[in-house]
């Protein structure tokens, strides 16, 4: 009588304790997958450690303090100076290098993603398209290098630009010895340069358009004016907002091709921010300042980006 009694609650405190032992289990897999992701993230992990975080980290380091940048032993802290001399007054770095920054960023996306809408455009229409998309790219895989040396003898007086000008009466201009037309020289350059690139996105973008919003258009008597700037355009608005941002934040980081075609100047005509980062730091040996100057042109760039995604979106949602 008692094994009797006994045996049904022994099976329904089994029963109850079933789930409990499931969960328990499934918790232990859990978590021994957890420790393999990690193994396997280990590496990647390991390099941005000591790739990104630390050099971030002594560049925070730096901005606070002065440093020539032999001995560490050598750092001596500054507090907010370094920053304060960079917006001081008769302090170059706000004007004209920010600006000019700002001018070289801005002129870049524009010529750019207009050339490379239009071009990707009559592509999209052409026969051959890998041809000519490879033909358009060719600059990308170009060195900086190569490319600043090849333009700055055609901007020369005796050069390609000036023959044309010549050609059609116009008369030469010394556009790299100019300060008012080097930076724009340098701009038309560097979008040159990267038109290839933003070619390849707006292709793939527009080969996403359905046909049948072409065909609607078609039958409605739409324009090919009226077909772009209402169904090409607003459908191209992802690839745009990508090459966009790609673009812009290219050109506010540069610096190697102006390097390469004018060392900043004629005067202070075509430096910018990294470029003056590199002469603090290496010609000057003032690490402080060029770490300074870095978090400032990390921080417009941030503000930059989450301005165009905020236009963006805003655009996308009145549409």
């Amino acid at each position: 009588m008692v094994n009797a009694t006994l045996a049904p609650e022994t099976t329904e405190r089994a029963t109850r304790d079933e789930p409990a032992v499931g969960l328990r289990a499934r918790d232990r897999h859990r978590r021994r997958q957890a420790v393999v992701a990690y193994l396997f993230l280990a590496p990647t992990l390991l390099f941005y450690a000591v790739f990104l975080l630390l050099p971030l980290g002594f560049a925070l380091l730096l901005s606070t303090s002065h440093w020539a940048g032999f001995d560490l032993g050598d750092i001596d802290p500054a507090g907010l100076d370094n920053f304060a001399a960079l917006f001081a007054d008769g302090s170059t770095f706000l004007t004209p290098i920010l600006v000019n920054t700002l001018l070289f960023a801005l002129g870049t996306v524009v010529l750019a993603l207009a050339g490379s809408v239009l071009v990707a455009t009559c592509i999209d229409k052409l026969r051959f398209q890998g041809l000519w998309r490879t033909l358009y790219f060719l600059p990308i895989v170009t060195t900086v290098v190569a490319v600043g040396n090849v333009w700055k003898y055609m901007y020369e007086p005796g050069g390609l630009v000036n023959g044309v000008l010549n050609a059609v009466g116009l008369g030469s201009t010394a556009f790299l010895q100019d300060p008012d037309t080097a930076l724009p020289a340098v701009v038309v350059v560097q979008a040159w340069a990267s038109v290839g690139s933003a070619i390849l996105v707006l292709t793939a973008g527009l080969k996403s358009i359905p046909e049948s919003y072409y065909e609607a258009a078609a039958l409605d008597g739409a324009g090919p004016v009226t077909v772009f700037w209402r169904i090409t355009l607003p459908l191209l608005r992802p690839s745009l907002l990508f090459v966009c941002v790609t673009q812009f934040l290219t050109g506010l980081q540069s610096f190697a091709l102006i390097i390469v075609m004018t060392k900043g100047g004629p005067g202070d005509a075509t430096n910018v921010a990294a470029l003056e980062m590199y002469r603090q730091a290496f010609s000057y040996g003032d690490w402080g300042t060029a770490s300074a100057a870095a978090f400032v042109l990390f921080t417009v760039v941030l503000a930059v980006t989450l301005v165009q995604l905020w236009l963006f979106r805003r655009k996308g949602e009145d549409a």
